[in-house]
């Protein structure tokens, strides 16, 4: 199964989450997750401007995360759909679901 993620060995995830951000307008208490999110969703907002998105911006985020969410967390449990589920907090036939929808299986 090819999956197009990498695992990074725990010592190297651990700094790349615990390194000082660069992003100056996020909370200092907000996660890199959502630092990440906070500069991606104010950078499209920029870049559209006044320009409505057709499926709305809700639904635009979620299907553009589930992807490589769903990807990068069955690569870190190496293909393991139990222990994915189980990560993602949903049961194991949501998961196989969302992997046949998104072509992933």
């Amino acid at each position: 199964m090819s999956l197009n993620a990498v695992r990074l060995p725990a010592a190297e995830a651990v700094k790349q989450t615990s390194s000082p951000s660069a992003s100056t307008n996020a909370a200092p208490s907000q996660s890199a997750l959502g630092e990440c999110v906070t500069r991606t969703v104010r950078r499209y907002l920029a870049d559209i401007g006044d320009t409505e998105c057709a499926e709305g911006l809700h639904a635009l985020v979620l299907r553009e995360v589930e992807i490589p969410l769903l990807r990068e967390v069955l690569a870190f449990h190496d293909g393991n759909q139990s222990r994915a589920a189980s990560a993602l907090g949903i049961n194991r036939a949501t998961l196989r679901k969302k992997l046949a929808a998104h072509g992933l299986l």
